[in-house]
């Protein structure tokens, strides 16, 4: 079977549409005729090089469809029902997803190759060459074929770009705020970056009952969205905002300090450091340049006299088989705003003007539509 798809050929060049063979899925693996795909910023950073992957590469790995096929021994999803694709697989039965810790599922090992099995490989190119997908999936084509392991089956009314988001971008920055950084009610808690991921983790910090939430974002179009999504106050740079987290909390700082940036610092990193008071958090979601470290804190000044911690996790600490479904209900229910976090919808071919977009400050979340 043929499938357009947009690919990464070579860090540092423009994203390819392009053509590609699609295998018949294995036993275990599953086909998917994707309706819309996230434009998440991981992908681009595969593209510029700041992360590492195998190449060339389909990219994308927020995704919902339809399945068209399945192999012999898929139980989870049957043909013609709609499914979001985790970035995060959950087989259900390794040591981490049978003791509560989905997000760390062991078959996750393989989200930078793409490799899915033995073969390895089902996207091809007409020159012979094998292609991977993004975090196994390979979300911006038409058609994939991933393992039911990455497969969440949802009901049929749910729009597919809006249930899109929760294969990453939602329950990433949901989960920042309510799992991995535990806020509680009437906490101070100050978000670094609100972009896709840092406007689900303001969302995140509402709903948990925060007291105070600030948001720091240069751009003023985010600072006023992040407002609508539940911000108190918001603000241009790291020292207005901790100017501000003083005086509300007479000299107390804030409880958590969240880094969801597009590319995360030292800089920023310390900046987080600093806005939280005595037994405070540092979450970090964003990631960084690979090669370099951003996590550079004075242990007796900044981490120990403080008690402050230093908390990274993945997909927001949330299992995808209950929390993906869970965030759903609550979009249904009106308590978790996904429609209005996308901004734009794209064609596939437009998809390098989406991620100029999205360089340029100009979304929260671009979603592509595939034709039919």
């Amino acid at each position: 079977m043929r499938t357009r798809a947009a690919i990464i050929r070579r860090a540092g060049e423009p994203w390819e549409v392009t053509e590609l063979e699609l295998d018949e899925p294995q036993p275990d693996e599953v086909r998917i005729r994707f309706a819309a795909s996230g434009m998440c910023h991981s992908d681009e950073h595969i593209r510029t090089g700041d992360s590492l992957a195998r190449l060339p590469m389909v990219g994308g790995h927020e995704g919902a469809g339809v399945v068209e096929a399945v192999g012999a021994a898929v139980t989870r999803v049957a043909v013609g029902d709609h499914v979001v694709c985790s970035f995060i697989p959950a087989c259900g039965v390794c040591r981490y997803c049978s003791t509560g810790h989905q997000n760390l599922c062991d078959r996750g090992a393989e989200m930078q190759t793409g490799i899915l099995g033995d073969p390895p490989f089902r996207f091809h190119d007409d020159d012979g060459g094998d292609l991977g997908g993004f975090c196994m999936l390979g979300t911006f084509a038409e058609r994939a074929v991933v393992n039911q392991a990455s497969c969440v089956r949802i009901d049929t009314d749910v729009p597919f770009d809006v249930a899109a988001l929760v294969g990453c971008g939602v329950p990433t920055g949901w989960g920042t705020s309510v799992y991995a950084a535990r806020v509680a009610p009437g906490d101070t808690v100050v978000v670094f970056g609100a972009g896709g991921v840092g406007m689900n983790a303001v969302q995140g910090a509402s709903y948990a009952g925060a007291r105070n939430l600030v948001v720091v974002d240069p751009v003023a179009f985010k600072r006023e969205t992040a407002m609508a999504f539940g911000a108190t106050h918001a603000y241009a740079s790291a020292e207005e905002a901790h100017r501000a987290v003083v005086e509300m909390t007479r000299g107390q700082l804030a409880e958590h300090a969240i880094c969801t940036v597009g590319v995360l610092t030292a800089e920023v990193v310390s900046q987080a450091a600093a806005i939280v008071g005595k037994n405070g958090q540092v979450t970090v979601t964003s990631v960084g340049r690979t090669g370099e470290n951003q996590i550079q804190l004075a242990a007796g000044g900044s981490v120990v006299g403080y008690q402050r911690r230093v908390q990274g996790h993945v997909f927001g600490m949330c299992n995808p088989l209950h929390d993906i479904p869970r965030l759903l209900d609550l979009y249904r229910g009106g308590q978790l705003r996904l429609e209005e976090l996308i901004t734009r919808r794209y064609a596939l071919d437009e998809i390098n003007q989406g991620y100029r977009d999205l360089d340029d400050g100009k979304l929260i979340r671009g979603v592509i539509v595939h034709d039919g």
